[in-house]
């Protein structure tokens, strides 16, 4: 009789011959993998308010340095998004239940997981990696030898001359009679960066870039350091007892980040059930360009047993426009106001002496401590977070009633609790918090496998109008966690290996005022695509959306703001196809319509048809796309393929054409050279933009260098 460790060996030898019989038909595995399209999948609608280079640099880095299947918490295996629920208990059990996996290929015989499934984990996971940690150099030795070790630089510029790098003439006056500003530097945009990693052990880098308009100079007292913006973080894991310490830049994720919030967060969106929840994954560096929202201090996780203590602190500069308030002029001596501002400016942009005034000019101290209990067979998780930030100057949101629960003071303090259970084929999930305006945050859901072929989710939320938190970013329609009650059903099935549909319906309201709505609100809206995939190299889907909101009627001619409910709808058709080996093409058509109660219906169009050659020296991309639309309602934002670490989703508005080429080269093993140009032409149109980055023409085109030197 056999043993169970050669009834395993011949099983897995079994799955390999079938696997090799399989590599000679169309339908073969493939460790590559096409990470624009990925992020592409799991976000609905394309939009400028999402963080797609923070999901690249997570993709990307699993992507180098894949999850060892052996070694997968349940959490990793959920910040795929790409199992069920179903699956990823069924996975668990199997590795409990037969050890740990002898090869890739015995993913086959877990109940649940089909071709389709594998090929999409293919690129981001392994099975056998030795443990890097073990490794007997020193750390040293390995950051100097480790393969991901690159640096990169990208310069870029708008061809034609904006209005903001024109000289000044005499008729360049403000209608007060002051002089237009100018941008103080040139108009290329220059990004430089390095990094070293290992995943689960090391972590060096450093970030560099300037904005078109910014300068580059020396000047500490304005706090100017060459390029404009510099980040930097140094990390080590899994020593012992600390299995994170950092310095630099950084993020926290913890509980559903209410509170916390770090990586890349995708919410609604095409993958209905999976995406809902957050992991708790912990500390991570901070690699974006994006100038606010991360932490700049140290940050460490430490294990006791089943509990993780993460204490963390930041002292951090945030750009603002400083004011100050009307001295008292009784008084003989020279006194100057108060000094207060309106808010943090989100831009990151320092290019004229205004935004240089406002660079860096407030401090922020944030420190506090998250700790999280996991019990031994994973399936309960418990933690809470306690945490203060404060401002060196206060914040006094603009007198406008829909700020009047806004924050305002230099101080805000936040405790909060999260928990995950997993039962059988649901995990429960849940977050709340306290900030010091009494204002509460609650989130709560499920997300589940009803059987193989068909996947549940549920969230409910509750963030009362004075509830802050500067660092959360949770499940919202908005994009903060204030102001917002709501309630999201997702849907997933898949009665074929063919046929896949999604859906999800979001009831939510808003119980104060809120920006362009001068009166409580509600809204719904609702998703359903369809997909067809007969085969590897064929994807095809069809996906229809509609959100009403409450919006200020427009053209009001009455003393008093009217809210009416605005309906928008968003149609797609998409269709993917890649020729062997070479050519992948991609057609797609979407549309939109927007319409307020009461007003005329106004629509937007886009046809786009992209093309990818893949030769031996060299990968070609190129788009041709079409667009025509009635007004800025009904924009139509489309995601391009771009250099490595950069994003373009440009929003199509106007009547024009869109186009794009860029070439990828190797030279060598170890360095890559993309070139990418780019140019949108309108019709019936003198100018494109307005204010300083005004061009006199109907024609904006772009050129994008960049080079990636492996080490």
């Amino acid at each position: 009789m056999l043993c169970p460790l050669m009834e395993r060996t011949l099983l897995v030898c079994l799955f390999c011959l079938l696997s090799l019989a399989a590599l000679s038909q169309p339908r073969r595995f493939q460790s590559e993998v096409d990470l624009d399209q990925f992020i592409q999948s799991l976000f609905a609608i394309q939009g400028e308010d999402i963080n797609y280079e923070d999901a690249y640099e997570s993709l990307y880095l699993l992507y180098t340095h894949p999850l060892d299947l052996n070694r997968a918490t349940y959490e990793k295996l959920a910040d795929l998004y790409i199992l069920s629920q179903y699956q990823i208990n069924q996975f668990l059990e199997y590795r409990k239940r037969h050890g740990e996996l002898l090869s890739i290929y015995e993913l086959q015989a877990i109940e649940g997981f089909d071709l389709e499934t594998i090929y999409k984990m293919l690129p981001f996971v392994t099975v056998g990696e030795s443990s890097f940690a073990a490794d007997t150099r020193s750390l040293w030795q390995k950051i100097w030898h480790e393969e991901n070790r690159y640096f990169i630089y990208r310069h870029a510029r708008v061809l034609e001359q904006q209005r903001g790098f024109q000289p000044l003439s005499p008729s360049d006056t403000l209608p007060s009679g002051l002089p237009q500003t100018r941008y103080l530097g040139s108009p290329d945009k220059i990004y430089m960066r390095f990094r070293s990693s290992h995943l689960r052990d090391f972590s060096i880098g450093f970030t560099a870039e300037k904005d078109a308009g910014e300068p580059i100079a020396w000047n500490p007292a304005r706090r100017q350091f060459g390029m404009d913006f510099w980040s930097a973080h140094a990390a080590v894991y899994n020593r012992n007892r600390l299995k994170a310490i950092l310095l630099g830049d950084y993020l926290i994720q913890a509980g559903q980040g209410m509170l916390l919030a770090a990586g890349f967060t995708i919410g609604k969106g095409a993958e209905t059930v999976a995406t809902i929840r957050r992991s708790n994954t912990g500390i991570r560096p901070y690699t974006s360009v994006i100038e606010n929202g991360f932490f700049r201090g140290a940050a460490a996780t430490i294990n006791f047993g089943k509990v993780d203590v993460t204490p963390f602190v930041s002292f951090a500069r945030r750009s603002a426009n400083v004011n100050f308030t009307a001295a008292d002029t009784t008084s003989d001596v020279d006194i100057v106001g108060e000094a207060f501002i309106n808010s943090i400016l989100p831009t990151g942009f320092h290019r004229t002496e205004r935004e240089l005034n406002a660079k860096n000019a407030i401090r922020e101290l944030t420190h506090g401590i998250t700790a999280t209990y996991r019990s031994a067979n994973g399936n309960v998780e418990v933690g809470g977070t306690a945490m203060m930030t404060h401002f060196s100057v206060p914040i006094r949101p603009l007198n406008r009633i829909y700020n009047r629960f806004e924050f305002s003071g230099t101080q805000n303090q936040n405790i909060g609790i999260f928990f995950s259970y997993n039962y059988r084929n649901f995990n429960f999930f849940g977050e709340t918090a306290r900030s010091a305006s009494g204002g509460i945050g609650a989130i709560a859901g499920f997300v589940s496998s009803l059987s193989a072929k068909v996947d549940m989710a549920m969230l409910y939320r509750r963030y009362e109008r004075h509830f802050h938190s500067f660092y959360g970013q949770s499940f919202s329609e908005g994009t903060r966690p204030i102001n917002e009650y709501g309630t999201y059903w997702g849907v997933k099935i898949k009665p074929t290996l063919r046929w896949t549909l999604a859906a999800y319906y979001d009831l939510f309201r808003f119980p104060w005022l809120r920006f362009l709505v001068d009166a409580p609100s509600t809204g719904h809206e609702w998703l359903v695509r369809l997909t067809y995939q007969p085969n590897k190299k064929v994807a095809l889907y069809a996906q229809v959306r509609q959100e009403t909101k409450g919006r200020n009627l427009r053209d009001n001619t009455t003393t008093m703001d009217v809210v009416v409910p605005s309906v928008r709808h968003n149609f797609q058709l998409n269709a993917d196809f890649k020729a062997e080996k070479i050519i992948t093409t991609r057609s797609r058509i979407q549309w939109s319509s927007y319409q307020q109660q009461g007003g005329a219906l106004t629509q937007g169009l886009a046809i786009v048809q992209d093309l990818v050659a893949d030769l031996q020296i060299a990968k070609i991309s190129t788009r041709f796309a079409l667009f025509d639309t009635d007004d800025y309602e009904n924009r139509q934002y489309v995601f391009e393929k771009d250099v490595l670490y950069a994003f373009s989703i440009p929003a199509y508005y106007g009547r024009g054409l869109r186009n794009y080429y860029m070439v990828q080269f190797n030279i060598g093993r170890k360095t890559d050279l993309w070139i990418r140009y780019a140019f949108t032409a309108l019709r019936n149109q003198d100018t494109i933009g307005s204010g300083l980055d005004r061009i006199e023409g109907n024609r904006r085109s772009e050129l994008k260098i960049q080079l990636r030197r492996m080490f």
